[in-house]
């Protein structure tokens, strides 16, 4: 074992990070039992600046599973990246407490902190690489701060991570010449030299178009799946979270407002910090609609304006006929239906006739979690 990773100590977590290799074959199989990979209790994190305090994090409590994709996110100033800071220590919290592979990381000695931070990659916003250095020297540095100092394992285990990666044949070309997506690639690569069994992910497709925000995202999530990492990313886009996560946590103002699955925050926010975090993804009414809607009714044959939401619990599809049971004569004016974790979610908007300025009996929405009347338009003639 390498000198560099011994540890002096009695916990068996950092014990059993110490004796895993750093070098060797990419296939890591998830062996690790199903539980708690980092624990989160009663954080609170205060910044002081002379007479100034500002409260970051207030009684922070979480619990992320092994192997688990885990979103934070939250608008800018919610304590995102002072959450995730913690996590590692780049940031000691004021009280409460951290636990990671079941090891209090605020207890930890200088040197145990090392080791641990060994097994904890680690990604970027804007990619932090040297300019100076070839892609090949740029993921060589994290072995050689280690202390691995056999060239060969350096040489194999940089050409296993650019395959996974998709870098092959860009070993020797420099960051200058390398698209944004393909500098986190290699963000991504550095970050597994040392086999982390966690990954932290802070912003790292904030700074990419759509495309490719896509495909590492993707490659994130083939990374999990092959290597048995447990991921936390932090993000202000829900469509980040949407693509990626399996549960998902909501920062405001340094405290958790919600959390849990995914597709439950995503059709049933219950905080205004989400909602409006969900709010870009959200079909606005098309604007001939607005310059008509009234909100009430102005004519006896003036048309109800109903948005049908699809809270996603249960529904795996949405049957066409289910249109009829709203009534014959309802008229689909948009749809804003999705996937999500496999649960089929989103809104209708329907308009159909009044009786008395009033929805008909025969309206009935079983399958749908809330009914609203926008207001009411008259029909042209």
């Amino acid at each position: 074992m390498n000198s560099a990773l011994y540890f002096e100590g009695s916990s068996e977590g950092l014990t059993e990070l110490a004796n895993q290799p750093v070098a060797g074959p990419i296939t890591e199989p998830r062996s690790e039992p199903d539980h708690a990979h980092v624990v989160i209790r009663d954080v609170h994190k205060t910044y002081s600046t002379g007479t100034v305090k500002v409260e970051a994090l207030k009684n922070i409590n979480l619990t992320i599973g092994r192997g688990e994709i885990f979103g934070i996110i939250g608008r800018s100033g919610a304590g995102k990246s002072s959450l995730i800071r913690t996590l590692n220590r780049l940031e000691d919290v004021t009280s409460g407490q951290i636990l990671v592979n079941n090891i209090d990381v605020g207890s930890l000695r200088e040197r145990d902190l090392v080791t641990l931070r060994r097994r904890i990659g680690m990604i970027f916003q804007h990619f932090n690489l040297l300019h100076s250095k070839t892609v090949f020297e740029n993921l060589a540095l994290a072995m050689k701060a280690a202390g691995v100092r056999d060239k060969a394992a350096i040489r194999q285990r940089i050409d296993e991570l650019l395959a996974l990666v998709g870098l092959e044949g860009k070993a020797q070309v420099y960051p200058s010449r390398l698209s944004g997506g393909q500098k986190q690639r290699v963000g991504i690569a550095r970050a597994l030299m040392l086999k982390p069994k966690l990954l932290l992910c802070d912003e790292a497709t904030s700074a990419l178009d759509p495309e490719t925000t896509h495909s590492i995202l993707s490659l994130l999530k083939d990374i999990r799946d092959k290597l048995g990492l447990t991921i936390i990313l932090i993000t202000h886009e829900m469509s980040v979270i949407s693509e990626i996560c399996d549960r998902v946590a909501v920062l405001e103002q340094g405290e958790v407002v919600e959390s849990g699955p995914v597709w439950k925050i995503f059709s049933q926010p219950q905080h205004e910090a989400t909602r409006a975090l969900l709010a870009p993804l959200r079909k606005d009414l098309p604007d001939a609609l607005l310059a008509d809607l009234k909100p009430k009714p102005v004519h006896t044959g003036s048309r109800a304006v109903v948005r049908l939401t699809l809270a996603g619990s249960g529904q795996k599809e949405l049957p066409l006929h289910l249109l009829a049971s709203l009534g014959t004569d309802t008229k689909l004016l948009q749809s804003d239906i999705e996937y999500v974790q496999g649960h089929v979610m989103g809104r209708l908007l329907v308009s159909l006739p009044t009786e008395d300025g009033k929805l008909p009996e025969s309206f009935s929405t079983p399958v749908f979690s809330d009914t609203e009347v926008l207001g009411y338009v008259t029909p042209s003639a």
